[in-house]
């Protein structure tokens, strides 16, 4: 991935205020120096083996204003392509010379998710402990809350995610059928989805059809597990002669084929047996595994991440943090603000939390040394309001 040292030619800032604003921003960006190198790091690291040579790629630069700039607006990858091709001022934004091609949505797509979440968050803390950025928002009063992130899933039930393992295995079954000769495999899909339709048009009451219904529906999903077990065995014999597309074919079957199980056993668990199955145990994607169970305030169940944001009083997104699975309020309330001391070198004067978390006591922080925010000059100063 080459790319030219030499500044691309821009368009100067045209009259307006959005303009303006992109403006103070790529100020704000220049003055950061070292910025660009991170996200180059990521780049280089993707094509590890020649990172000098090939097409000309985007710089480190351009990745990292592209990336402000889909984050800014709420763009897809497509919409982030049209506007750097149409609009000058984004185009001077991103450094991307009117008389080069403009990137493609893939290209887009390619480079964006090159870019670590460690790198990001390195990003977010230089930027927001900036000294351009403390003239703003110094840290002292601080605002911690909680939100529910959504996935991009479907709604998962049982059914739908054994038709979805099948459908997927049978995928990549066919793939190491034209790839690598396997054919010791039967298509059960057609007759999974009828199952699917029988389940989700069966009365409540109607449960011994449900269950026959599932346990057909069960047994096509075991059978096409054990093909795709064979065909992984068939394909690793395969080690002296695989190439590119058989190691993406190898890494997804292992992928897949025990998140397909792990679907199974939670639903003989609950369907068959009546077991209730744990949150942290459930697999409610197949494509989004690391998606949590939310049930947040005795609301609606949602599923995708629970995160912690710091604000301040400017407005300003100061931290952000993203746990495993959905833990209360209350016990992300003090690390939230040790998190606060560590990226602004002291504690906060004044904190507010919602009335999900306990109150704190107004000799926070305590006197032992064990606290890390106990060590600051302020802590005395420190206040705590619940709104």
């Amino acid at each position: 991935m080459r790319h030219s040292e030499q500044l691309p030619l821009t368009a100067p800032w045209i009259g307006h205020v959005h303009a303006a604003e992109l403006a103070a921003i790529s100020a704000l960006l220049d003055a950061e120096h070292g910025l660009a190198a991170l996200v180059q790091q990521d780049l280089l690291a993707r094509c590890a083996r020649q990172p000098h040579s090939g097409r000309p790629g985007l710089s480190g630069d351009q990745v990292l204003r592209l990336a402000i700039a889909r984050q800014l607006n709420g763009w897809t990858y497509a919409e982030l392509a049209f506007h750097v091709a149409d609009s000058a001022s984004y185009r001077t934004f991103c450094r991307v010379s009117p008389l080069a091609p403009t990137p493609s949505k893939s290209a887009l797509a390619a480079n964006l998710r090159a870019l670590r979440p460690e790198t990001l968050a390195t990003l977010n803390d230089r930027l927001v402990t900036s000294a351009a950025a403390r003239t703003v928002e110094p840290g002292r009063t601080v605002r911690i809350d909680s939100t529910v992130v959504p996935a991009a899933i479907h709604p998962p039930t049982d059914s739908t995610l054994l038709v979805d393992g099948i459908r997927v295995l049978l995928r990549l079954l066919r793939r190491a059928e034209h790839l690598a000769g396997f054919t010791a495999y039967h298509r059960h899909l057609k007759r999974a989805k009828r199952r699917l339709l029988a389940i989700q048009h069966s009365a409540p009451a109607a449960t011994r059809q449900r269950r026959t219904a599932y346990r057909d529906l069960l047994t096509l999903a075991q059978a096409t597990v054990a093909y795709a077990t064979c065909a992984l065995a068939h394909v690793e014999a395969l080690a002296l002669e695989m190439t590119g597309p058989l190691q993406r074919l190898q890494q997804q079957l292992a992928h897949f084929e025990p998140l397909v199980r792990q679907v199974i056993a939670q639903t003989e668990r609950r369907v068959l047996h009546g077991e209730p199955v744990p949150a942290t145990e459930k697999v409610v994607s197949l494509f989004e595994p690391h998606v949590d169970v939310l049930v947040k305030d005795r609301r609606a169940t949602s599923y995708g991440h629970k995160i912690f944001l710091t604000g301040g009083a400017s407005g300003l997104i100061l931290d952000c943090a993203i746990p495993k699975g959905n833990p209360a309020d209350a016990t992300w309330a003090v690390p939230m603000l040790q998190r606060q001391q560590r990226l602004y070198g002291q504690p906060p004067r004044q904190a507010s939390l919602d009335g999900g978390s306990p109150p704190l006591p107004i000799s926070w922080p305590p006197s032992s040394s064990a606290s890390p925010m106990s060590a600051s000059p302020n802590a005395a100063a420190w206040r705590c309001s619940i709104w």
